[in-house]
């Protein structure tokens, strides 16, 4: 995801946000695609209702589903994220048939699905147990290796409990 903004402050007390443009002018943002703001750690898609350019840098707009002084007022110093372009073709969206690996080499099953979650990707693995889902988070894929087709990763507890 690109970040191309960032929620500023409230603006009256219907909802309306003024943002602040980082990477992109207002009339580069695409209406008919949703922004993303993150709450609570995951990426929420939000349906831009109105944009109006204040100046070059800035704009006042209007989302759906904000509608009030408090909801906006929540999303205040928020990252404002569109798609990349480049995510349309995700490479990790051919691993079916990898083995995964825990971080002390351990089978964990094969990977035999994709769950292309904006900002939490996630792999289906055949365990012995049943199948179960993974997040493929940076910080838990250690290792990716083409040539033997096994992904290395650390298991958070509770994951693998089917």
């Amino acid at each position: 995801m690109l970040q191309v903004a960032r929620v500023l402050k409230s603006n009256g007390t219907e909802g309306e946000l003024l943002i602040g443009l980082t990477n992109v002018s207002a009339g580069d943002i695409d209406l008919t695609e949703p922004v993303f703001i993150e709450c609570y750690g995951l990426p929420v898609p939000f349906f831009i209702e109105s944009l109006v350019p204040r100046g070059t840098s800035r704009a006042l707009v209007r989302l759906t589903g904000v509608h009030n002084l408090t909801d906006a007022d929540e999303l205040a110093g928020s990252p404002i994220y569109l798609d990349s372009p480049d995510e349309d073709v995700d490479p990790l969206d051919n691993l079916e048939g990898w083995t995964v690996l825990s971080q002390v080499g351990v089978k964990v099953g094969t990977v035999s699905g994709y769950e292309p979650i904006p900002g939490n990707p996630c792999i289906y693995v055949d365990t012995e147990k049943g199948q179960a889902m993974l997040p493929l988070r940076e910080e838990l894929v250690l290792s990716i290796d083409e040539d033997s087709r096994t992904v290395v990763m650390v298991i958070p507890d509770g994951l693998l409990e089917i």
